[in-house]
């Protein structure tokens, strides 16, 4: 029976998480946004996709079921995706979603941080064509997913770690090298 992975992309927004996902779901990955079930709160409360709202269903959503909120909620559609293929998920955030993960899939768990500087982050954002943040809201962003999601763990303990300061291209090499590791 084969093994496949799981692996959770972590680090900032606007650092380049999401296309890192799209390399790995060239490769087979089935992926699993955790922000889609921020999505699917904002839609459920009839609230507009913004930041402050999306930060208020986040909290919300952390204060019901726990800091690890996000990965247990996504428990279910993991396994379900991890019988036909490999899961890469996009944008696992706290601490605790990282030990829930980690205690539950084991070995089969790893961890690629993407980083990028806050001013480049910054830019990003503010050209990316959904949910774009200006500079303050990046910032505030940023500081909110530091003091209160606990973010800075995952990124510290990855197993993997790719700078995304250069060309989009660099961005899939460097995503190839990974996954050619994860064999």
């Amino acid at each position: 029976m084969q093994v496949f992975k799981v692996v959770g992309i972590v680090g900032m927004a606007g650092a380049g998480k999401s296309e890192v996902a799209r390399v790995f779901e060239g490769h087979g990955f089935k992926k699993v946004r955790f922000g889609d079930i921020t999505d699917q709160e904002l839609r459920s409360q009839d609230l507009e996709p913004n930041e402050e709202n999306e930060r208020h269903v986040r909290q919300q959503l952390r204060r019901k079921h726990g800091m690890a909120a996000y990965a247990r909620l996504n428990l279910p559609t993991i396994d379900k995706s991890l019988k036909s293929s490999g899961v890469v998920m996009d944008g696992l955030y706290s601490w605790e979603e990282y030990v829930l993960l980690k205690e539950y899939y084991g070995r089969q768990f790893t961890t690629v941080a993407v980083l990028a500087s806050p001013g480049t982050r910054c830019a990003r954002l503010a050209h990316r064509g959904v949910r774009p943040l200006g500079p303050e809201d990046a910032a505030s962003r940023d500081r909110s997913e530091i003091e209160n999601s606990n973010k800075g763990g995952p990124i510290a303990m990855a197993d993997f770690v790719i700078v995304n300061e250069a060309s989009l291209e660099q961005l899939e090499r460097e995503t190839e090298r990974v996954l050619s590791a994860l064999k």
